[in-house]
């Protein structure tokens, strides 16, 4: 191992990048993970020079989401105007570009450590502080693309609970810190490794032993359904019927007791605004108490010439909620679309070299207002709740899913996963799972094809459907936990860390001095 570190630092940099990334779902190694980022740690403390430090954490960042993001080459299978084999170039590339953040956070670190003569526990604490800035700019920049953030991993260990204080890209440093104690225990270093591993371990206990609060017996009934309808046939016009029988199925015959029913995102073709007959259809489906909340399209149209003739201008993803009488009761808007997904930067220039968005459809979706609290109707044994709703990807913004002036009382959403291939329906149920203990609320997922779940306010999933199954869950609704300190400040939390692991840092070296 020296060996390969002294004499090919960079291929081991790329190597130990692309191992790290078993360390999240479905393999869920976290322990690969810590190794390998303890090995990213070694390397950028032993680069001689600016270039050498940021190479090794870009080459890191390469491997890293090269492995972790594969599933994204799936998505291009279903779009005919986009070229199949272009969807391996594309998370090759996708992975160059996002290598850049660990590649500058190596490279602060580095500096930083060199000009304040940060070492040994000092620098770990400054390498922390770097993780959180460059995954914040991540998620952030050019619309910013958040996903797989490296606190994920903690999951499995309970120690994710320290994100309803600190919050994602806090979590994320408590990993670079793991890693780092890790370092100190193989330099036999022991009291500083145990002055980080003994409140890392606590915050496991902590979340091994703080269970959400049960739903009381008088807790709003819910029925998640998923219908198992696969991306290559959701747009048949011919199977539009079918798919239908399916939801209507899975949702089951009215009951006497009020009911909240949630299917996926665009889960019909219908624009419900506009077709008071497919309202008519859904409410049917319902008793005198239910709501249903699925996902379909809004549409806009604008004037095309003198003859009064309209052509489509525009559309939103939304979620609608209908009553029993057939009225649209609420409308939320997907606000955070996905580029080449959702729509087509610089369709100018792309368009007429034939690629397209993976969404079919030549016309790009709008982006919604934001983060919104929906009230619904309250009913008798159901009282007035407000719901919060992130459509899909949506979910993976930490900090951006809630509006804190009116907190919801759970969290819904819906989503298409049915193209993210095997691995990337479940790291985006991992990835809800954060949000769900950053915000201490309960959030309801459906999807087509899995993975389907209820998951209360600790990040537990109570119930689930597995991928390409169709089925429902029936439960009551998980009650919300009380504002965590996140909940209330946002992303002002894991600055505030890195400004205390930035002063911690300076505070160790002036004791050396």
């Amino acid at each position: 191992m020296n060996a390969l570190l002294a004499r090919h630092p960079r291929l081991a940099a790329l190597l130990a990048g692309f191992v790290s990334a078993t360390g999240f779902e479905p393999l869920k190694l976290w322990p690969v993970t810590i190794a390998c980022l303890a090995l990213l740690i070694l390397l950028v403390e032993r680069a001689p020079d600016r270039r050498a430090a940021f190479s090794r954490g870009w080459l890191f960042g390469v491997g890293h989401f090269t492995l972790g993001l594969n599933w994204i080459a799936h998505a291009f299978t279903y779009q005919d105007a986009m070229p199949h084999w272009f969807g391996y170039g594309a998370v090759v590339l996708l992975s160059l570009y996002l290598a850049i953040y660990p590649g500058l956070a190596t490279l602060a670190a580095w500096w930083a450590g060199r000009r304040f003569a940060l070492r040994g526990t000092a620098f770990l604490l400054l390498f922390a502080a770097c993780w959180i800035a460059s995954e914040y700019v991540r998620a952030t920049l050019f619309t910013g693309f958040a996903w797989n953030p490296i606190g994920v991993t903690l999951l499995p260990t309970g120690a994710a609970i320290a994100a309803t204080l600190v919050g994602t890209y806090g979590l994320g440093a408590l990993v670079l810190l793991a890693a780092g104690a890790c370092l100190l225990a193989a330099r036999r270093q022991f009291r500083p490794t145990a002055a980080i591993a003994v409140p890392l371990v606590a915050l496991a206990l902590w979340g091994q032993f703080s269970p959400a609060p049960v739903a009381p017996a008088g807790a709003p009934l819910i029925r998640v359904v998923q219908p198992n309808i696969g991306q290559d046939e959701k747009y048949s016009a011919e199977l539009e019927q079918a798919h239908f029988r399916t939801l209507a199925t899975l949702s089951g015959k009215p009951r006497p007791a009020p009911r909240l029913i949630f299917w996926p995102e665009a889960a019909i073709p219908a624009y419900l605004d506009m077709e008071p007959a497919w309202r008519w259809r859904l409410a049917d489906l319902m008793g005198p108490g239910d709501l249903l909340m699925t996902g379909a399209t809004k549409v806009y149209f604008k004037d095309k010439g003198p003859y009064g003739t309209t052509e489509l201008a525009g559309a939103n993803n939304s979620l609608f909620v209908v009553t029993p009488d057939a009225q649209l009761a609420a409308r939320y808007d997907k606000a955070h679309l996905v580029p080449y997904g959702e729509y087509l930067p610089m369709r100018n220039i792309l368009q007429p070299i034939g690629l397209s968005r993976l969404v079919p459809g030549d016309v790009d979706f709008w982006p919604g207002p934001g983060p919104q609290s929906l009230t619904l109707p309250a009913t008798l044994g159901r009282p007035n709740l407000k719901m919060g709703v992130q459509i899909c990807y949506e979910i993976i913004f930490s900090g951006q899913v809630v509006d804190r002036a009116h907190r919801p009382d759970f969290l819904f959403n819906p989503s298409n996963d049915a193209w993210f291939g095997s691995w990337g329906p479940v790291q985006h149920l991992a990835q809800a799972r954060l949000r769900a203990l950053e915000e201490g609320l309960p959030i309801i997922r459906a999807t087509p094809t899995g993975v389907s779940a209820i998951v209360d306010a600790r990040g537990h999933v109570l119930h689930a459907l597995a991928s390409h199954r169709a089925g429902y869950l029936d439960s009551r609704l998980p009650p919300p936990l009380p504002a965590t300190l996140f909940a209330r400040i946002g992303n002002w939390a894991p600055f505030a860390f890195m400004l205390l692991l930035i002063g911690a840092a300076l505070a160790l070296r002036k004791g050396k001095s």
